[in-house]
Parts: structure tokens; sequence; C-alpha cells
């Protein structure tokens, strides 16, 4: 047989050597596989473990429900509301230029500002838009655009809008209290967030839910002490008023004398916590609770209650007020319905400046001061409000006589409207400072015990008679309920002084005077034209006062019969 024909029937043999080496190379090759499989899946598991999280693995945020803020009958005056956020990994973005204008328009962007946002492959997470409305983000998802994702999240509403804005405060993007009550019980009504690790595949959808790390806590809802329809009727007289009158602002603020809680608290301006742009610091202020201001007249009622604790005075003791002045250290306090002599009864009745002045120089100052501080004046209320004002009472031992007779009517101490009004529960609870609170309470308050139920009542009785014709207040008069309170007018202070042209014109009163119940105190910033407290505030206080007590189902206590009002020629004036 030739070498051709063997070659033809396939006989033609390799050579051993070249067998082997193939073999070795097959062998060599796996086991290099083997080593380096090895090596990554016992060596270097975290370094696989970290590349496949990054590409597949997530953590997800479980948003906890923000707790409710509602009224002292449940009406919401603060919820969340889901809303969708729009996000995305940068690198894994791949937009074509109509998907870009589509995905730019529905996120009320320009396109430049989009490409902004995604021009960071170094970031795998990046924002595009917060809370956006379920619809948006649901035109959206139907893009189905490669690494562009959406989040469920909440956001705050507030039904009420300016009407409660400045005692509820709001939350920023996150949800988190800000201002305000949201600010003070940020820990219970904000909850804790939860999360959760997940597989996604490269379209983001959840393959795979691997474990919960920490489970959502929702807060916990709020209940307040004020009432909703008191709280409206109350921001719609002071509103009216400051444009009547062209006033810079307003404050008011209800009490309810048996319990301590505040059922309204109104600032004007204010501004819409549902869309917060442009605002400004004047409109964010909480006046009833930060602003400081001189009380003037509506102080006198502590000084008279002090006069008549000590045992000097009664409410029939007559007081030299002739020729309605007197001097002390160059400086003059006037009267301005001057009168030869007054009992104390008229003093408070008639505001008289120089009677004050004259029982507050019959006293000790430390007793003054002592009585003030009791009080609350030069001490920040507990209400557990951000910023609350501690006011300024300064040290007795620094007062000069003409500080000590000037303090007796409201002028030498500053003090916040909440101050005031809390320091006149202890005329309405027979000699008791009652402590306040923002929160629903069914208990009845129990306060220190400041004064006499005596003394207490005499000074009613004397607040009762300066709402009567003849006094300062008849404006404050209401059908159906005796009501009694002091007026205030006061200049403002202004660059070390006092501005000639600019006061505050305020009222503080209670009301029925057979059993208080409640407690109402306005203020009014700088109002244009007529600026005593009777004709200013006085009236706001009436219009609340009536509504305050016919929604609470008060008895009545006085005739139902119609209130002959004071004319313009008869404006109620008061010393300032």
């Amino acid at each position: 047989m030739t070498a051709g024909s063997v070659a033809a029937q396939g006989l033609v043999r390799l050579p051993v050597w070249r067998a082997r080496i193939v073999l070795a190379a097959l062998v060599a090759a796996f086991a290099a596989l083997l080593v380096r499989a090895v090596y990554l899946q016992a060596v270097k598991t975290d370094f696989l473990q970290e590349k496949g999280d990054a590409r597949y693995s997530r953590v997800l945020e479980m948003p906890a429900t923000r707790g409710r803020i509602t009224d002292r009958h449940g009406e919401a005056l603060a919820v969340s509301t889901p809303v969708k956020s729009i996000w995305a990994i940068p690198s894994d973005v791949q937009l074509k230029p109509t998907q870009r204008k589509s995905l730019a328009r529905l996120l009320g962007m320009g396109t430049r500002e989009l490409e902004r946002k995604l021009a960071e492959p170094e970031h795998d997470f990046v924002y595009l838009k917060r809370q956006l409305a379920p619809e948006t983000a649901e035109a959206i998802a139907k893009l189905a655009l490669a690494g562009i994702y959406e989040q469920r999240e909440y956001r705050r509403y507030y039904p009420a809008g300016e009407v409660t804005a400045h005692l509820l405060g709001f939350t920023d993007v996150e949800d988190v209290g800000q201002e305000g009550l949201e600010l003070a019980y940020e820990q219970s009504l904000g909850g804790r967030r939860g999360s959760r690790r997940v597989i996604k595949d490269r379209l983001g959808h959840i393959v795979e839910d691997v474990q919960s790390i920490r489970a959502a806590q929702d807060g916990v809802d709020l209940t307040l002490s004020i009432d909703s329809k008191i709280q409206s009727v109350a921001f719609a007289a002071l509103k009216a008023a400051v444009e009547r009158h062209r006033a810079k602002a307003g404050a008011l603020v209800a009490l309810n004398v048996q319990t301590g809680e505040v059922l309204a608290l109104a600032n004007v301006p204010s501004f819409n916590p549902n869309n917060r742009a442009n605002l400004t610091g004047a409109e964010l202020r909480n006046r009833v609770i930060t602003d400081l201001f001189e009380p003037g007249s509506t102080l006198k009622p502590f000084t008279i209650a002090l006069a008549l604790e000590s045992g000097k005075v009664t409410p029939q003791t007559t007081i030299a007020t002739a020729p309605g002045r007197m001097t002390l250290a160059h400086y003059t306090i006037r009267d301005v319905h001057p009168a030869a002599a007054l009992t104390v009864t008229q003093v408070l009745q008639k505001s008289s400046n120089v009677g004050a002045a004259k029982l507050a120089l019959a006293m000790p100052r430390e007793a003054l001061w002592d009585f003030y501080h009791r009080l609350g004046f030069g001490t920040a209320p507990q209400l557990g409000f951000p910023g609350a004002a501690a006011g300024r009472l300064r040290a007795y031992r620094s007062w000069r006589p003409i500080e000590q007779a000037t303090m007796a009517y409201g002028h030498g101490i500053s003090l916040s409207l909440i101050q005031l009004a809390r320091a006149y529960t202890i005329f309405a609870l027979d000699g008791e400072l009652a402590p306040l609170t923002l929160v629903k309470s069914e208990l009845a308050a129990r306060g220190e015990k400041l004064v006499s139920a005596e003394t207490a009542r005499a000074v009613r009785a004397m607040l009762e008679a300066a709402v009567q014709p003849g006094g300062t207040g008849p404006r404050a008069r209401i059908v159906g309920w005796r009501v009694a309170g002091k007026t205030g007018t006061a200049h403002k202070q202004e660059n070390g002084g006092y501005a000639a042209d600019k006061y505050i014109a305020s009222f503080v009163g209670l009301a029925p005077v057979s059993a208080p119940r409640v407690i109402i105190g306005v203020m009014i910033d700088e109002p244009a034209g007529g600026y005593y407290g009777g004709s200013v505030a006085a009236p706001v206080f009436a219009e609340v006062m009536q509504a305050t007590l016919r929604l609470l189902g008060v008895p009545h206590d006085a005739p139902l019969e119609p209130l002959e009002r004071p004319g313009a020629l008869d404006e109620p004036r008061e010393s300032t």
C-alpha cells in the first residue's frame, strides 16, 4: 500500500507531542478559570457585591405619613397628601431630542436646566422635580424613559390657608416642620421614615424585594385647642379692621377662661402656607406671641388690683387728680379728661394716668415689680411655641420715680398680646392666673392665686364700668351679655424715643361678667386717622366676643335689647 493511499484513508497520525501540548493548554486554561473563580468568589466577594448592588440593588425610602393637625372638633387644619417626585440615574439616561423636550415640558423646566441636572454621571441619584401632581408623574411614566424613575412622597396641605397660617406654620419639601406648631411638634408629627432593599432590572422595575431595613412609623395626630369657627370669625374681623383703619398690622387672641385653652389666634397680614412664594418677614411674624409693645392703659387694672390688695384704698377711695396733670423729673403726666378728684373706680373708668401714677407711687416699687413678675411679664409664656417673647421688665432697683409712675399706666414695660390676655385671667378666675395651652384640654385650669377673690371681683366691676357710657370702651358692649374690659392707646417706640404720630391701639376684655367664660385681646398697630383703643380695637373685640359666646352656647346675662352706640363726637378716648 502506497503512502498516498494511506493518507486517503485517514490513517495519518499526528505527532504525540502535539496532542499533549493541546491537552496541557486546555488543562491550564481551565485551571486559570478555576483559580480566577475561586479568587473572585472567595477573596473579592465584597467587590463583586458592591458592583452588583451599584447596578441592580437599591435602598428605597419608605416615607412615613405625617400626623394630621385638627381643631378641637376634629376639623382638619393640616394634612399630608400623596405626591410623586421624579429622580434619575444620570449614567443610565439616554434621551432622544424629542424625549428630552417632552420630559422638560412635563417637569416645568427648560431643556438646558434638565441637561444640567443630568450632566452629573458621577452621581447615581439626582432629583429632577419634587412633589409633582400624580397625573403629571403618570404622564412621565408613560414615556418609559430609561434611567428616569418616580418616588412616592407627601406634601402638606392647609385647608384654612391664611386663617391659621401663623399658628400652624409650615413644612419644607421634605415634609419637616419649619415654623409654628409644625416645628414645635415635629418629633411627634413627623413620625419616622422606613427603608427597604430591592433588586431592580435595567428598566427600573422591582424584580425582588430583598428585605425591610426599617419599618416606617407614621406621625401622631395633634388636636389643638383652637375652634376653627371662632378662628375664622376672628381673622375676618381683624382683617377688616386693619383695612378699615389702614393699619400696619393687627393681632387677636381668644382664651377659654375655664380651661386656659387658646380658642383663636389671628394675625394680619398673613400668608398662604400652600404657596409661600415671595414671602416677607412681616407676613411670617406671629405678632400675638412674638411681637412686644407697650400696653398703655390696659395695664391700669393691675396697678389698681395691687393697690386694693394692699388695703391702702377701696374702690370708693378718692384720688386728687387736679389739675389733670403732674410733673416728675421734668416729665409731665397728663389726663385726657381732667378732673379735680376721682374715685379709684373712676380712675379706671376714665383711664386717668395721674390717678394710676399716684396709686403706684404710694406702693413700694419692689411690690409692684413682684406683682408684674408673678403675672408673667418679663418671662416667656410656656406654650411650647417657637420664638415666644419674654418681654421687658426692668429690675426695680433701677426704677426712678417717673418710671414707677409711668409703668402704672403701661409705659416703660413691654409684653406680648398673649401675655397681656393671660394676665386678665386673674379678674375672670377670682384671683387665679391660669396656665395657657394650644392643645385641647378638658381639665379646668388650675393656676397660682395672685389676689383675693374680693379684689378680683372689685376690679371686674370697675372694668364693666369702663365699657359703659362715660367710660372709654362703650363700643366693646354686646347684646345679651355683660362685658368688662379696658382700652389702651400708646405711642410707639421708635429710635430710642416715642413716635409722635404712631400708636398702638388695644383692648382686652372678658364676658360674661356674671360667670366669665372668654377673654379676648386685640391689638392694632399704627392705625391711621382715629387711633384710640376704644374706637379702633374695642369694636373688633365686640364682634368676635359676640360670635364666640353664641358658638359656645353661653347663657345670656343681659337683656336682648339694642345698644346705644356713641356718636362720632363722643369718640371714646383714654390718656396716652
